[in-house]
């Protein structure tokens, strides 16, 4: 399997890659842009790692210390 990393591949091998994912994913109908959401990739300005990486950010949330996760009572 040839590398994905920026400096391996060109833009439009980047480009194709995202699109292919896109096929074999089944996200074109998904409302989920992956030409957007992988831009910065793309652009070469990071690797899928760091745009997964920020966009799994997004979905941790700060759970104070004195609360049981998922039913809300102190401890």
């Amino acid at each position: 399997m040839k590398s994905t990393l920026i400096k391996d591949t060109t833009k439009m091998e980047r480009i194709e890659l995202v699109k292919q994912w896109e096929e074999e994913e089944g996200c074109e109908n998904c409302g989920m842009d992956l030409l957007e959401y992988f831009r910065d990739y793309i652009d070469g300005k990071k690797e899928i790692a760091e745009v997964n990486a920020e966009y799994t950010a997004h979905y941790i949330s700060e759970i104070p210390d004195d609360t049981v996760p998922g039913c809300g009572f102190s401890k």
